[in-house]
């Protein structure tokens, strides 16, 4: 056990190491790298594509990373904005990690981008203990996954800075209660915005790209009580050197680390296969 303990610790710590050289490298460019996390079917993938369509007629260079166990659709769709995208297939792999990241950014992200969207792997629970350099870690749930989500996912939503509410346009039909949805939030991570966003009828048209220009631009960003400190994050000094542009080591474990009745388990870590989706060209944007 304590042997299975070492290496996570050490996973994590090379991981934040990687982190924290990605995040300087991104802010010496003036780009903001912003990390969506939400279960598979939160209609991420819906808002994502309004708002980088919305960025792109304001002239806002922009750029977006997608991560999938498979398919490209989602590439596909955010290709339909207008603006570079990079489908990223990560083989199993049920997360991104820092180090993957930085070598997929590596030759392909516009020089002049602002603002860089990752769609993590849908999943909130290895996600959340992965920091990938972000300036802005937007949690969401949609209307249909019920009030008690951050409590049964406390860590995703423990961290996030901004919380993302989708789906709004059927919140009556499923009775969704956003009173006791924001209490539950407060519970988890006092303090911390809740936004209310439809991607079909317009609701929160903006706000995201709002609340992720202003972080790039210097606005303060919520601090969560569960800072990764007391979580499980090291400053990069304490971590293992990251080998910038390389993917990460395969085989290795992970796992939740803050609250009981999170597993942890194994996972298979491949560097995963990128496809760059031009938007005149996405038909033949498989290899």
């Amino acid at each position: 056990m304590c042997r299975v303990v070492d290496l996570q610790q050490a996973v994590l710590a090379k991981n934040d190491a990687c982190a924290h050289t990605l995040r300087e490298d991104l802010a010496a460019r003036g780009t903001a790298l912003v990390n969506l996390l939400s279960s598979p079917g939160s209609g991420k993938t819906a808002l994502l594509e309004r708002e980088l369509t919305l960025a792109r007629s304001r002239g806002i260079p922009v750029a977006a990373l997608t991560a999938d166990l498979a398919t490209e659709n989602d590439a596909v769709r955010l290709a339909r904005s207008g603006v570079p995208v990079k489908q990223v297939l990560t083989d199993g792999l049920c997360h991104l990690e820092a180090e993957m990241l930085g070598g997929h950014l590596h030759g392909w992200l516009p020089a002049d981008t602002r603002l860089l969207f990752i769609e993590n792997v849908g999943n909130l629970v290895c996600p959340a203990s992965y920091d990938l350099g972000e300036a802005l870690r937007v949690v969401l749930a949609s209307v249909t996954e019920g009030e008690d989500k951050p409590l049964k996912y406390p860590t995703a939503f423990g961290l996030a800075h901004l919380v993302v509410v989708t789906k709004t346009d059927i919140a009556d039909a499923v009775s969704f209660d956003e009173k006791e949805f924001r209490a539950n939030v407060e519970q988890i991570n006092p303090g911390v915005e809740v936004v209310l966003t439809s991607a079909r009828g317009g609701e929160g048209d903006g706000l995201l790209l709002d609340r992720a220009l202003a972080a790039r631009d210097g606005a303060p960003v919520h601090i969560p009580v569960m800072t990764r400190k007391s979580h499980h994050v090291h400053d990069a000094e304490d971590g293992q050197p990251c080998d910038e542009g390389h993917t990460h080591t395969p085989d290795h474990s992970h796992g939740e680390h803050t609250h009981a009745g999170e597993h942890t388990h194994p996972h298979r870590a491949p560097g995963g296969r990128a496809h760059t989706t031009d938007p005149d060209t996405v038909a033949s944007s498989r290899s």
